[in-house]
């Protein structure tokens, strides 16, 4: 699974988030480790899928990552954060999906944590499957359930570090700002060391007259354009938000960076709706924690408090880029019930030659 060479990211229409510099590949994977997997399900009505992050390429089980969950609103049926809050670990995979298949998807993540640990259940503890979703309602067939157990086997051993985005995987259905949506990444160094803030989101929420690109009110353009009238759209959707990073950040430092990507998701439009689900999860790949410690006191490495500035400030940046990515990266789709979500990027050649002048590009 290679990255779509076609498709075109927020950056190649000349549009530039933030100021911070982007790793080489502009995704979450520039953390070194980090992995994406997708299946896809798109057939007519069926418009949904499955999406993986890897937060290492060992075993997640046996080596856990430092972590930290944050939630901005709450409605929202996540798993696995309870643990991740007392414990500050997270011991699998990063599994999202539709809202109604995060039953099956825990199952199947489950089960191949089993099939990878064998002393799951007998001889330790149990796993803590964490899965994240959003409702994709609008344009899948979501009573259907379609996403099989199986299909987080697949996502888990497709995953690289060149991955495609937007309409793909558990970003199929999804819907952000009244267009199409799904799943974007991007990241950004760190001043300190060259280290990097990696994120990926599953976008799905917003009005379309509140969407803002680079500070720009681009959804009433674009309403203007398409003289669109009558009641707009409730913010009933959500997003998702995993962060990760290779610096050596405490689970505590990690909700502090979590908090941030609120700044990013603001800065796109979003005013966090009462019906929407925005959940961040955040981890670290510096200090892995095993399982079966040798010693009982164990020394780690930790960014102190007086520099985090700078890593607020490229998560931060990281969430925006992403949201966009999301976006213009996601092709038109027509759905349930004729449905359709147009993408960003039927909009977005127009717009930037109407205004390649201003003072934004």
């Amino acid at each position: 699974m290679m990255t779509n060479p076609n498709q075109k990211r927020i950056r190649d229409y000349g549009i530039m988030i933030g100021t911070l510099p982007t790793g080489p590949l502009n995704r979450i994977s520039d953390v070194s480790g980090v992995k994406v997997g997708h299946v896809t399900l798109r057939q007519g009505s069926v418009q949904t899928g499955v999406t993986a992050i890897l937060p290492h390429g060992g075993n997640c089980f046996k080596e856990k990552v430092a972590a930290s969950s944050y939630v901005i609103n709450g409605f929202g049926k996540t798993i696995g954060t309870i643990q991740i809050e007392e414990l500050g670990t997270i011991e699998t995979p990063i599994l999202l999906t539709n809202t109604l298949s995060v039953g099956t998807v825990a199952e199947g993540l489950v089960n191949y944590m089993l099939q990878e640990n064998e002393e799951i259940g007998l001889t330790t503890g149990t796993v803590n499957a964490v899965v994240a979703e959003c409702n994709d309602g609008y344009l899948n067939d979501i009573r259907g359930l379609h996403v099989k157990k199986e299909h987080v086997r697949e996502a888990i051993t497709q995953a690289k570090a060149e991955f495609e985005e937007g309409a793909v995987g558990a970003g199929t259905g999804m819907s952000c700002f009244g267009l199409k949506g799904g799943i974007g990444s991007a990241s950004r160094r760190v001043e300190h060391e060259d280290y990097m803030i990696g994120c990926l989101v599953l976008s799905n929420f917003g009005q379309k007259e509140d969407l803002l690109l680079a500070g720009q009110p681009i959804g009433q353009w674009i309403l203007e354009e398409e003289e669109e009238r009558g009641e707009q759209e409730s913010d009933k959707g959500s997003i998702i938000i995993v962060l990760a990073t290779d610096l050596p950040l405490s689970d505590r430092q990690l909700k502090r960076v979590a908090k941030r990507a609120t700044v990013g998701l603001s800065r796109t439009g979003s005013y966090i709706g009462h019906g929407s689900g925005d959940i961040v999860i955040a981890f670290s790949t510096a200090n892995k924690v095993p399982h079966s410690p040798s010693v009982a006191i164990s020394q780690q490495s930790v960014f102190h408090d007086h520099y985090l500035d700078s890593v607020f400030r490229a998560a931060g940046e990281a969430v925006e880029e992403s949201i966009l990515n999301s976006m213009v990266t996601a092709t038109t789709i027509i759905g349930r019930d004729g449905h359709q979500r147009k993408s960003l990027q039927e909009y977005l050649p127009t717009y930037v030659s109407k205004f390649r002048y201003s003072s934004l590009f």
